[in-house]
């Protein structure tokens, strides 16, 4: 994985991580244990979820760049559809807190979401390929005269 691909994967799972946390401790003063859990299953789910779309998003950057606005509009959709699918699953469950999970879910996707696009709006990436400049046409020394 590139430099620049771990860094983004960084900056944005680390403040989801931490979001995550927050949501733990809230969820045990509220909900106690299970809270915690459900918390906690909720954090995990969406750094899987998210981290794993990032890193498919970013491969298929490399390989079809052609592709990349509709990979990362159908990737965006599918995690989403896929968050819902998990919530709806877990929604009677009684192994952990089932709000806890579901309001983790959201504030956790809501923070990843935010800092993938702080960390795509500060990196500093290029957008043109610098040895792409040195073209095999000659150049144009100016007018003939």
């Amino acid at each position: 994985m590139p430099s620049t691909d771990a860094r983004t994967l960084i900056h944005t799972a680390v403040p989801t991580a931490i979001a995550g946390v927050i949501a733990i401790a809230i969820a045990a003063g509220v909900a106690g244990g299970k809270g915690a859990i459900g918390a906690a299953v909720g954090t995990l789910v969406v750094i899987l979820f998210m981290g794993l779309g990032l890193v498919v998003l970013q491969r298929t950057a490399k390989s079809l760049p052609h592709l990349f606005q509709a990979m990362g509009l159908m990737l965006y959709t599918a995690q989403l559809l896929l968050l819902f699918i998990f919530m709806a699953a877990f929604k009677d469950t009684t192994l952990f807190h089932s709000k806890a999970m579901a309001f983790t879910l959201l504030a956790t996707t809501l923070v990843w979401v935010a800092a993938q696009a702080r960390a795509y709006m500060t990196a500093k990436i290029l957008y043109v390929d610098p040895d792409g400049a040195k073209s095999e046409k000659p150049q144009n020394a100016g007018s003939p005269s």
